[in-house]
């Protein structure tokens, strides 16, 4: 997953919906919406099937989880009032509904699970944030959907993750989108509360909450990138750059994170630099994309939300991410428009990890906690780890007449791993149906 299609690669573009309490700082201050005049209102509905055949043992000692279930996430987003400074409200709801499931296979992150082991038949959340605006500047705050490379909310399942706290962005200097933000509550993908933890391999946000600064870079160049710092609380200190080539045909993407303890090291000690270098080759209908990734350090790649790595092996599985790791990438990627089938893609992908080493990693750190039973350090990863993912994808999206931006999306998940890998042997399959309700301007 690149720079620019980290989110797409899992989430239809029609997804648009769950991007709430965005900053629309790119309009024009010179012909100021008013509050209702620039008004939004759009609901998503979305059905997902989720199955995990688990041919090891699993965690929860399950040989498979499936549910199916229904939901709608309903997205306002105001205009902002005339003058200097404008003001808006963006707010959005949730509503979930189980449609099948059972004690025996619940657990798929669809649904919350009660205490006694059941999938809840229902769910609902909602949530909002105030924004305002100066100029080509805008500054939010309350619950909202945050996309940076150092703190990214997901959106891969039913609802949305969500965080709560503010988040500034800027374009007042053309070709270049500044970003801050300070987060210290989050709604977890199958909660109603706004109070879930965000949890990492080791690393989580119950000390407190992470701060984040960056910048996106000559965004209407061919040659572009990005630089962000991001600080979690009594953990680590975090800092990300991008640099990439788009040219007719070609896409090159580097990516480049460094990542040291600070404060209490809450996770241990950690130092910690992984990247990934890809290219793709688009011709006719066909893309072909190889990608390289390194993770230097005794410990994992770590990060909080759902989708906060970019690096170009993080897929929809696995995020190749082991202490000491490096991993390969082949993909091919298929539109059949130009075979008369418009709105049918297609994409397969393989990625083979090997090299991983957890048994350096600090003792008594979260990556290698004391195992008070058995008396001894027990790293999260063993020696000579290596795993692979292989994944298929086909989506279409209705293009006209009275479904148009229906959508139908059919995956496969097949990793295999070995022990000292410690991740799960595991075919996945999710079927997703939405359909965008578009009431557009109020």
């Amino acid at each position: 997953m690149t720079f620019f299609s980290k989110k797409a690669a899992f989430c239809l573009s029609l997804m648009c919906a769950g991007t709430v309490a965005t900053a629309r700082a790119d309009e024009s201050d010179q012909n100021p919406q008013g509050f209702l005049e620039g008004a939004t209102l759009n609901v998503l509905s979305r059905n997902f099937y989720l199955n995990s055949d688990y041919r090891s043992p699993s965690p929860s000692g399950k040989s498979y989880k499936a549910e199916w279930a229904q939901g709608f996430i309903g997205a306002f987003e105001s205009g902002f009032t005339p003058g200097t400074v404008g003001f808006g409200l963006d707010s959005h709801a949730f509503l979930g509904l189980k449609l099948d499931s059972g004690k025996g296979h619940s657990g798929t992150g669809l649904l919350p699970v009660g205490s006694d082991g059941r999938s809840e038949d229902n769910y609902s959340s909602g949530g909002g944030a105030l924004k305002v605006r100066a100029s080509r500047t805008t500054l939010a705050f309350g619950e909202m959907m945050v996309e940076a490379p150092v703190f990214d909310t997901a959106d891969k399942r039913l609802q949305p993750e969500y965080a709560t706290g503010f988040l500034l962005n800027s374009r007042e200097i053309d070709g270049m989108n500044l970003q801050a933000g300070h987060f210290t509550a989050f709604k977890n993908q199958d909660s109603a509360s706004g109070k879930g933890n965000f949890s990492g391999y080791g690393a989580n946000t119950d000390a407190g909450g992470i701060s984040f600064a960056g910048a996106d870079l000559f965004t209407q160049s061919p040659v572009g990138g990005a630089l962000y710092a991001s600080t979690l609380t009594d953990t680590w200190h975090q800092y990300y750059a991008n640099v990439h080539l788009k040219q007719p045909g070609v896409f090159v993407d580097a990516n480049l994170y460094h990542t040291r303890d600070t404060g209490e090291a809450l996770a241990g000690a950690i130092d910690n630099t992984a990247f990934s270098l890809s290219g793709k080759y688009t011709v006719d209908a066909h893309g072909f994309t190889l990608a390289y990734q390194k993770v230097n350090g005794d410990t994992p790649f770590d990060f909080v939300g759902g989708d906060s790595i970019y690096l170009a092996n993080s897929i929809k599985y696995a995020d190749f991410n082991g202490a000491h790791e490096q991993s390969w990438q082949a993909r091919y990627d298929l539109d059949l428009s130009t075979y008369g089938i418009p709105g049918l893609a297609f994409m397969t992908r393989y990625v083979k990890g090997s090299q991983i080493d957890g048994t350096h990693a600090p003792k008594g750190g979260a990556y290698n906690p004391f195992d008070a039973e058995t008396g001894t350090y027990v790293p999260q990863q063993g020696d000579g780890g290596r795993h692979w993912e292989r994944d298929i994808d086909v989506r279409y999206i209705v293009q006209s007449g009275a479904a148009k931006g229906l959508s139908l999306q059919l995956s496969h998940v097949s990793h295999r791993a070995n022990t000292a890998q410690a991740g799960d042997d595991i075919d996945r399959v999710y079927v997703v149906i939405q359909y965008p309700l578009n009431l557009g301007p109020l």
